[in-house]
C-alpha cells in the first residue's frame, strides 16, 4: 500500500512540517494502515482505530519526545507507535525480539512509561510534571486515560493529588469511548454520560466566552464575573463540577474525531498554566465497520480478513474447549443449585468467561468494572455475609488487589474464591500480562488454599471443591484449550492437599503442578521408549502441599523433578523442597522446572516455554542429565 502522507513520515518533526489542512487525510491513511497491519498480525485494534485523531494532533502540537505522552491504557498507541519511527516493524508486532503491543521505554524515546495495566498514567504523569519542577526544566506533559481508566482507584489517588497542586502544570486526556475491554460500568461513566447530554451547557458557555472575548479591554472585574457565573451555569445545567472541585481546569467534551478542532484545542491549551482536563469522545473501532459494530470482539483480534472482518485464526470447533470457557460453564451450572454464589469481574465478563452467568443471574453478578482491589474486598463483605463470592480474574490482574487478598479475606479466613484465569505464560501479550508469579505471591498468604487442574475435569472438580470449602481458596488455570479430555457429567469433591499417582517407576519422579502435568506426562512416555522408567505424581495443590505423597515418593525415589509454569522463586519447588527440609530428607538430587529469574518477553507460548525449559523434550534432556550426574545432597540441581 503506497500512502500520499504517511509514508513520508517516520517521526513527529515530519508530521509537524505538512500543513494542518493535511491531517484529515493522514488520519484517514494512519487509520487503513493500523487495519490492514493487525489484520495480517492480530492485537488490539479498536482502541487504537479510536484514538487515530487524537494520536496526531497531540504529536503535531506538542514537541515529543521533549514533551511527555504517557499512555493510559497502553493498548490505544498502536498509532502513536506507527508515526514514532516503528511502522515498517509492524509486521513484528507481539511477536519475539519484535514489536511490543504496549509502550516500552527500551524500545523507543517516545515511549515514556511502560504501560500493561489500567490507571497508572494519572500517577507517572503527575511524577514526571513534580520532577520536572524540581530540577527547574521545562516541557509539557499529558497523561492520556482511556477505556475506562479513569474509574480505576489508582486514577481516583492521583486526580486527588493532582488538585492539591493549583500550579503544576499538566493535561489529563479522558479518551472517553463509553468502553474498557468490554462495556463500562459505574458511576463515573454514568456521570460522563450526563455531561455528554449536557450539550445545551457547552453551547452557552461557548456563546458566553465569545461575548465576552469580543469586548476590548475586559477589566479584571468582568473576568471574575464571568468566571462565577460559568461556574453558576455549569452546576445548573450539567449533573456536577466534579473535575474542577478536584482542582482541574475542565474543557469539553470534544469531538475526537475532529482532528482540525483538536489541534486548536492543543494549541490553546498548551499556554495555560496548572493542572488541565480534556474530555475528548471517541468511537472504540472507528473508521472499520466490523470493529464498530463489534468494539468488544476487536478489542484484540486474531488475524483477520481486511474485507470481511472474519476472523482467519478462530478456534476449531473440535478443538478441546477453553479452560475459560470450562470455567464459566461450571460456575453457571453450580450457580444453579448453590444459590448463594455470587460472580465478580472487574471489567472483564468475556475474558474471565462470567458473561454467560451474568445472563442468567444477573443479580448474582457484579462487575465492578478496572477496580481489582475493591472487587476482592467487596467480595470479603459478602462472605462475611453468608454469600460465596467467585472473583474471577487474570492472574497478573489480581496483583493490584493484594493487599485485599492479605488483610481483608485471608486474615479474617473468609470463604472467598479466586478464580485465576491466564496462569502461567499467556503469550503475544508479554512481560505486563505473564501470570507466572501467583503460586509464590499466594502461597506465602495464612490460610490461603492453592491449587490447580491439571485437565477440564479436574478444573470442574476444583471449582466445585473451592465452592464448598469454608476459606479463601485459589484456582489456577491456564490461558488456551484444555486437554481434550471427556467432560463428566456431575461434580467430585477433590480432598484438600491431596495429590495423585499417575504413573509409577524407580528412576525419577516428576512432581507437577497444572499444565506441567501433561508436559509430565508427555516427557515420562518419551523417557519410558527408552527403558527410563519413573514415576509421575500430579500434586494438585501447591497449598497445602501433600506432604505425605511426597515423603513417600521420597523414601524410595531419589531423582525428583518439580515442574511448575511459574516463577522458581517462592513458588511450587519451592514449597517442595521446604517440605523435604522439615522431614528431614537430605539424600534426594532436586531439580526445580520452573520459569527463570527474567521478565518473559512476548511471543508464542510454546517459544516461550522453550524458552524457559518447560517443553516436554526439554525435560527428557534434564532427567537424563541428572540421572547420569546424580548429586546426592538436597539441593536444586543446575
Amino acid at each position: 500500500m503506497v500512502y500520499e502522507y504517511l509514508d513520508k513520515i517516520q517521526t513527529p518533526d515530519q508530521l509537524r512540517t505538512l500543513p494542518v489542512e493535511a491531517l484529515p487525510k493522514v488520519a484517514q491513511e494512519l487509520r487503513d494502515f493500523l487495519v490492514t497491519s493487525v489484520s495480517e498480525t492480530g492485537g488490539h485494534l479498536g482502541s487504537s482505530l479510536g484514538a487515530v485523531e487524537l494520536t496526531l494532533a497531540m504529536h503535531y502540537v506538542y514537541d515529543t519526545p521533549n514533551d511527555r505522552i504517557v499512555w493510559d491504557v497502553g493498548h490505544q498507541a498502536y498509532g502513536h507507535k506507527a508515526i514514532t519511527g516503528r511502522r515498517e516493524k509492524f509486521p513484528t508486532l507481539r511477536q519475539f525480539e519484535g514489536l511490543c503491543g504496549f509502550p516500552k521505554r527500551n524500545e523507543s524515546e517516545y515511549d515514556t512509561f511502560a504501560v500493561g495495566h489500567a490507571g497508572t498514567a494519572l500517577s507517572a504523569g503527575f511524577g514526571m510534571a513534580m520532577a520536572r519542577d524540581m530540577q527547574k526544566k521545562k516541557f509539557h506533559v499529558l497523561s492520556v486515560v482511556g477505556d475506562a481508566a479513569i474509574s480505576n482507584g489508582l486514577s481516583m489517588e492521583a486526580l486527588n493529588n493532582i488538585g492539591d497542586h493549583p500550579n503544576l502544570n499538566m493535561t489529563v486526556i479522558l479518551n472517553d469511548n463509553e468502553m474498557s475491554i468490554s462495556p463500562s460500568v459505574g458511576a463515573m461513566t454514568s456521570y460522563l454520560n450526563k455531561i455528554l447530554a449536557g450539550k445545551s451547557y457547552n453551547e452557552t458557555k461557548n456563546r458566553v466566552e465569545h461575548f465576552i472575548n469580543s469586548i476590548p479591554n475586559v477589566g479584571k472585574q468582568m473576568l471574575n464575573m464571568a468566571h462565577h457565573a460559568e461556574e453558576a451555569l455549569k452546576g445548573f445545567m450539567t449533573p456536577g463540577t466534579l473535575f474542577e472541585e478536584l482542582g482541574l481546569r475542565y474543557y469539553g467534551p470534544i469531538d475526537g474525531h475532529n482532528i482540525l478542532t483538536l489541534v486548536e484545542i492543543f494549541k490553546r491549551v498548551k499556554e495555560l498554566k496548572g493542572p488541565i482536563m480534556l474530555h475528548v469522545v471517541t468511537q472504540k473501532g472507528k473508521g472499520y465497520a466490523p470493529a464498530e459494530e463489534n468494539p468488544e470482539k476487536y478489542h484484540g483480534v486474531t488475524v483477520f480478513d481486511k474485507e470481511t472482518g472474519k476472523l482467519v485464526a478462530a478456534s476449531s470447533a473440535s478443538a478441546p474447549p477453553a479452560y475459560t470457557k470450562v470455567f464459566g460453564d461450571a460456575l453457571t451450572e453450580l450457580a444453579q443449585t448453590h444459590t448463594n454464589i455470587v460472580g465478580i469481574t472487574a471489567a472483564m465478563p468475556g475474558g474471565t468467561g462470567l458473561n454467560k452467568f451474568g445472563e442468567l443471574f444477573p443479580d448474582r453478578y457484579v462487575d465492578v468494572g478496572i477496580a481489582e482491589g475493591h472487587a476482592v474486598c467487596m467480595a470479603a463483605g459478602m462472605a462475611c455475609e453468608g454469600m460465596k463470592p467467585v472473583v474471577a480474574i487474570y492472574s497478573t490482574f489480581l496483583q493490584r488487589a493484594y493487599d485485599q487478598i492479605i488483610h481483608d479475606v485471608c486474615l479474617q479466613q473468609l470463604p472467598v474464591v479466586f478464580a485465576l484465569d491466564r496462569g502461567g505464560l499467556v503469550g503475544e501479550d508479554g512481560e505486563t500480562h505473564q501470570g507466572v508469579y501467583d503460586l509464590s505471591y499466594l502461597r506465602c498468604i495464612p490460610n490461603m488454599v492453592v491449587m490447580a487442574p491439571s485437565n477440564e475435569n479436574e478444573m470442574r472438580d476444583m471449582l466445585y471443591t473451592a465452592v464448598q470449602y469454608n476459606g479463601p481458596v485459589a484456582l489456577r488455570y491456564p490461558r488456551g484449550n484444555g486437554e481434550g479430555v471427556t467432560l463428566e457429567k456431575g461434580f467430585k469433591k477433590i480432598e484438600i492437599g491431596k495429590g495423585e499417582i499417575l504413573e509409577e517407576g524407580a528412576q525419577y519422579a516428576f512432581l507437577a503442578i497444572g499444565r506441567m502435568v501433561g508436559v509430565a506426562k508427555t516427557a515420562h512416555s518419551l523417557l519410558k521408549k527408552e527403558g527410563i522408567q519413573g514415576t509421575v505424581a500430579n500434586m494438585r495443590f501447591v497449598k497445602p502441599l501433600d506432604e505425605k505423597l511426597l515423603v513417600s515418593i521420597a523414601r524410595k525415589i531419589k531423582v525428583l523433578i518439580t515442574l511448575e509454569e511459574n516463577v522458581g522463586m517462592g513458588g511450587f519447588g519451592g514449597a517442595v523442597l521446604e517440605a523435604l527440609q522439615k522431614n528431614g530428607i537430605s539424600d534426594c538430587a532436586v531439580k526445580a522446572i520452573a520459569i527463570p529469574d527474567a521478565f518473559i518477553e512476548h511471543g508464542k507460548p510454546q517459544l516461550q516455554r522453550e524458552m524457559c525449559g518447560l517443553e516436554a523434550p526439554q525435560v527428557v534432556t534434564a532427567v537424563k542429565k541428572m540421572l547420569l550426574n546424580r548429586e546426592p545432597a538436597l539441593g536444586v540441581v543446575s
